[in-house]
């Protein structure tokens, strides 16, 4: 099952605005941020992603680029996430072979988790868990039951991812996850540190019940 680090957070267009999100983060001591910027121009992600490393730089907090393994490299990020329909993680490596670089990746179901694990990935997004609207095309929901299998086989670390929030974190915490990936229910929040807070908090109660 790999490392628990606990929340995994997934910047998309936050209310706060990216770099108030990402200070929080740090403050917060998040273990990896990621910057998504789906459908933005290069340029404008990378911009982002300066100011982002800017932040994060020299903190416990690993920047992590979403999708493009040339912005990553680029900016010098902490690590580079692939998603089933991107480039491949060995050509990623190829492309940005410096030590000590992160590359996750996504998988939506069972057969996705086993061939993920032959790639040694750093660690696997597994969902999503829940409905979720971040993606335009979303893929089939797993839900908990699945997901907490598929997680409890992971060789490498394992994140679960879609759709969790303060309301359910507890129940994918229950099935066996030890880290989890929120998007929307830190985004959609004017107060960051706040909302982070709130789900470290039931992290570490669950952690300690079990």
């Amino acid at each position: 099952m790999g490392d628990a680090f606990g929340l995994y957070l997934v910047m998309t267009d936050p209310v706060a605005g990216y770099e108030k999100c990402a200070a929080a983060a740090v403050r917060c001591g998040v273990r990896y941020l990621q910057l998504r910027m789906k459908g933005a121009p290069r340029h404008a992600v990378l911009e982002m992603a300066l100011r982002v490393r800017d932040i994060t730089l020299g903190s416990e907090t690993l920047f992590i680029v979403n999708d493009d393994v040339t912005i990553a490299r680029d900016v010098d990020a902490d690590g580079v996430h692939l998603g089933q329909g991107d480039m491949p993680i060995d050509e990623a490596r190829r492309l940005w072979p410096a030590p000590c670089k992160r590359f996750g990746l996504s998988t939506h179901d069972e057969r996705q988790a086993l061939l993920a694990s032959r790639l040694t990935p750093d660690y696997i997004g597994v969902g999503p868990v829940f409905a979720t609207p971040t993606k335009a095309v979303p893929d089939p929901v797993l839900g908990l039951e699945r997901m907490g299998s598929i997680v409890r086989s992971s060789p490498v670390a394992a994140v679960a991812i879609g759709g969790i929030d303060s309301g359910n974190l507890a129940d994918v915490l229950g099935r066996g996850a030890r880290n989890f990936c929120v998007v929307r229910a830190v985004n959609r929040r004017p107060d960051p540190d706040t909302a982070i807070r709130e789900l470290q908090g039931i992290w570490r109660q669950e952690r300690g019940a079990g």
